[in-house]
């Protein structure tokens, strides 16, 4: 079945913001490399091209991460 990457990416970094630490950004970067990259080429995290074995969301990241993560996985007020 064919996916889109849009909505994978807009997944993804979503997750990524729910589980990050919320003051620094940090989260811990075992996700798809690929997926990392495309994040990074967006300028929504941190070179992901490293011995570290974390990276951080940039502010515009955290922004459209928590964007997302309300859209994607918020709970109904109903």
């Amino acid at each position: 079945m064919p996916y889109d990457d849009q909505k994978i990416e807009d997944a993804l970094l979503a997750l990524i913001t729910v589980v990050s630490n919320r003051e620094t950004g940090h989260f811990w970067k075992n996700y798809d490399f690929d997926l990392m990259n495309t994040l990074y080429e967006k300028g929504y995290i941190t070179q992901p091209r490293s011995r570290k074995k974390s990276a951080h969301l940039t502010l515009e990241g955290q922004e459209k991460g928590l964007a997302l993560a309300a859209r994607l996985f918020g709970k109904d007020d109903n």
